[in-house]
């Protein structure tokens, strides 16, 4: 599911326009991608949660040559799926 066929899922279920749920939904990401570079986690009960982490630097390998290079350390997005979420798709 992409963000269009969502807003319209959300549009039909509430009476909203398409266009005002998809307005709504690029406010949440937008908090969402802020919170993330200020709090550094986000949680949200019963689907669950997502943090910012910090990857160590390692040694890495260019497949096409063989020839080892270093990769510096960087931080990326993590999503733990809480436990309702965990338990639905497991069904």
């Amino acid at each position: 599911m992409n963000k269009n066929e969502l807003g319209t899922l959300v549009a039909s279920k509430t009476g909203l326009s398409t266009k005002d749920v998809l307005f709504i939904i690029d406010l949440i990401l937008a908090a969402m991608k802020n919170g993330l570079c200020t709090e550094k986690r986000i949680e949200l009960r019963g689907l669950g949660s997502f943090e910012v982490r910090e990857r160590a630097p390692r040694k890495g390998r260019i497949l096409a040559t063989g020839e080892m290079i270093d990769i510096s350390n960087y931080k990326t997005v993590v999503f733990v799926p809480g436990k309702p979420l965990k338990k639905l798709v497991n069904e």
